[in-house]
């Protein structure tokens, strides 16, 4: 039977680089010879279409409709036999996921209460708790001069409330610090710079490689 594999999740504000450092930690992993797939939330289930709907403004709807539709795309995200995230652990895959439950609390948290966030995605932290969340920090401004340089924004992308979501990460962090095991890691100019200290971050997790 395979060994079940690690659990990695990419936080940050939008602009902080999640994307792109997952996919250099995803090449680097299996040049190690490590069995690696990424994935990402929202996922492409209906669910997740049905956000990215919401989130590119197409659906204009209430926050709570599109928080309880993360927590329900995320327990798919988890439990689905063909695509979920337990699946691929229990195959011996080291999955890496661009946004997990942090997300929600520091995305929806900002405009619900946070308390009725966390409860709504305690049934997906009971059921798969990562082994390593890495938390791309970056100023909003800075944040959001990248986003701009992408063209269309979407529903969460404007200063304002890039500055109130990565406050309320920290708050999220700060509360379950003694629970999870969070590293936050400065989003720096370069890639590589930052792909340095994800890898010093990670290397616990498999032995000490470099």
């Amino acid at each position: 039977m395979s060994e079940r594999g690690k659990l990695i999740v990419f936080e940050g504000t939008d602009g902080s680089g999640k994307t792109t450092q997952m996919r250099l930690l995803a090449g680097y992993l299996s040049g190690m010879g490590v069995s690696v797939c990424m994935t990402h939330e929202p996922t492409e289930s209906p669910f997740g279409a049905l956000l990215r709907a919401c989130m590119s403004k197409k659906i204009d709807a209430d926050e709570r409709a599109i928080a309880a539709l993360f927590a329900a795309d995320r327990i798919d995200h988890i439990q689905n036999p063909e695509t979920g995230m337990l699946a691929m652990l229990n195959a011996g895959a080291t999955v890496l996921c661009d946004r997990y439950y942090f997300s929600s609390y520091a995305y929806n948290g900002g405009f619900v209460p946070l308390e009725w966030v966390i409860e709504l995605n305690r049934p997906a932290r009971e059921l798969l708790r990562p082994d390593l969340i890495i938390y791309l920090d970056l100023p909003a401004e800075e944040g959001m001069a990248r986003v701009g340089r992408r063209g269309a924004t979407e529903r969460y992308e404007n200063l304002e409330r890039q500055t109130l979501i990565r406050e309320k990460y920290f708050e999220a962090f700060e509360r379950f610090r003694d629970e999870e095991n969070i590293v936050v890691i400065r989003s720096e100019r370069t890639p590589e710079d930052t792909q340095k200290k994800i890898r010093r971050a990670v290397s616990g997790l498999f032995g000490g490689v470099q």
